[in-house]
């Protein structure tokens, strides 16, 4: 089966078709990770995107069902240089041939994705349609041409209904914005009582579940398409301990006031470097964004950096100066190093137990009075 790739500017790739039939427009973007690919095919955060990987062999070990993070995968496409169809691995079950064809998605090989990664790298991601149908370059330009991305990723990847991982600790809202299923992995496995949201849940939403702490979930696409959340983040500010993890991050730089941008061809991958200022210490991370905060727009806000990119010095952390909030643009629970970052987690954890100490609660006899009280005196009006 033949397949194509056009890209927006023209360069057309012709390889050999896998996984689905038929055709889909998405955003070209590359990912250099040796291994994950099941990862990366379900990672919400790429919805609505035609996903290159720059590692030549890929599927060689197979899919299972544990290494998914998420229910399924949103990409728009994959792209490969080579596909193995006979994967050696006694976790495998099945292969990505099965995996994208269960799901509807078109996958290319045999093509030279070194070309197409120094395409993206110097021109940027572009728009791309992946097909493995019969139609002339004139009609797959067409399409391309009057096809738009997606701008509700969010929405399309997010849970839509409120559920609970149950635990003995602090209670944590999740806030889903597309969030990969190693958030709840870390949280949970310290015990925390998590609540999930969706990504539209208001403030007032949040305060009804009593949370001890807030976490901000990863996500696809633009931050600024989900205006929602970044007011929700801003009225529930210093109320709450706050924890962002990549599009979370995002968000709550611009509900800090700072303002975000698109970079020129993103970081994915599972080997980016980040400094941390405060120690001096260099982290392995994966990355999957391809948005980033501002380091201009920070000067005029409460917000400090705390992390930068050693590779291109863009922003990667960020920490509230009054409130208990503070976010990085990485995942601290792909375990890249295997597991250099996770402690992030556990400083969210004692960042909470600090501020119970530093904000004691009342009794809720208290509370429970003046509430009491309150109703009385308005019926008695």
């Amino acid at each position: 089966m033949q397949a194509r790739l056009l890209l927006e500017d023209g360069t057309l790739f012709t390889g050999q078709g896998f996984g689905a039939e038929g055709g889909s427009v998405g955003e070209v973007v590359f990912n250099t990770g040796i291994t994950g690919y099941q990862e990366v095919l379900s990672d919400p955060s790429y919805c609505g995107q035609i996903v290159t990987m720059t590692f030549p062999l890929i599927g060689n070990y197979g899919i299972n069902r544990d290494d998914f993070e998420s229910i399924r995968p949103y990409i728009h496409g994959f792209v490969v240089r080579r596909h193995e169809t006979v994967p050696s691995n006694w976790r495998a079950q099945y292969t990505i041939d099965q995996l994208l064809k269960e799901y509807g998605i078109v996958g290319i090989s045999d093509i030279d994705t070194r070309m197409l990664t120094r395409i993206l790298r110097q021109h940027g991601t572009m728009k791309g349609i992946l097909t493995t149908g019969n139609e002339r370059i004139e009609e797959l330009k067409e399409r391309l041409g009057t096809t738009a991305l997606l701008r509700d990723q969010v929405a399309r990847t997010s849970t839509k209904s409120l559920f609970s991982s149950p635990g003995e600790k602090e209670r944590i809202v999740l806030v889903d914005y597309g969030a990969k299923s190693g958030i709840l992995r870390e949280l949970t496995k310290r015990g925390c009582d998590v609540v999930v949201v969706p990504q539209d849940a208001t403030a007032e939403d949040i305060r009804r579940l009593s949370p001890d702490g807030i976490q901000l979930s990863n996500g696809p696409g633009d931050p600024k398409d989900v205006p929602h959340a970044v007011q929700t983040i801003r009225e529930l500010l210093g109320e709450y301990p706050i924890f962002g993890i990549c599009l979370g991050h995002q968000l709550f730089a611009l509900a800090c006031g700072a303002d975000t941008d698109k970079l020129k061809f993103g970081h994915r991958g599972g080997n980016h470097p980040v400094k941390e200022l405060e120690s001096g210490r260099c982290f392995i991370t994966s990355q999957n964004h391809g948005y980033t905060v501002k380091e201009e727009s920070v000067s005029g806000t409460e917000l400090e950096v705390t992390h930068i990119n050693n590779n291109d010095k863009t922003i990667e952390g960020l920490k509230h100066k009054r409130f208990p909030a503070f976010s990085v643009q990485y995942h601290p629970e792909a375990a890249p190093g295997p597991y250099d970052s996770s402690y992030l987690f556990d400083r969210f954890l004692q960042l909470i137990r600090d501020n119970k100490i530093a904000n004691p609660e009342r009794p809720r006899q208290a509370q429970l009075s003046e509430t009491l009280k309150g109703e009385l005196l308005y019926a008695q009006k």
